[in-house]
């Protein structure tokens, strides 16, 4: 399936001029260095548990207060 995309850039790459081909490259060269870098959940298992449950509940309080309430005169 790969190879199929890659495939279907190239003809089009090759009926672009240049300049173009150019602006491509430097576009896929973005593209390489925003991409996400992380690790696999299982390596932050064993952050599980980490956080009290008391701050937990703390935490979950302070986002209902916060972030659950509409302000219809806010805008």
């Amino acid at each position: 399936m790969k190879t199929q995309v890659v495939k279907k850039i190239i003809e089009q790459l090759n009926s672009l001029p240049y300049e173009s081909q150019w602006r491509v490259l430097e576009f896929t060269r973005a593209l390489a260095l925003s991409t996400p870098h992380g690790v696999a959940g299982k390596q932050l298992l064993h952050f599980a548990g980490a956080i009290p449950s008391n701050d937990v509940e703390l935490m979950r309080q302070a986002v209902e207060q916060g972030c659950e309430q509409v302000d219809v005169n806010e805008w």
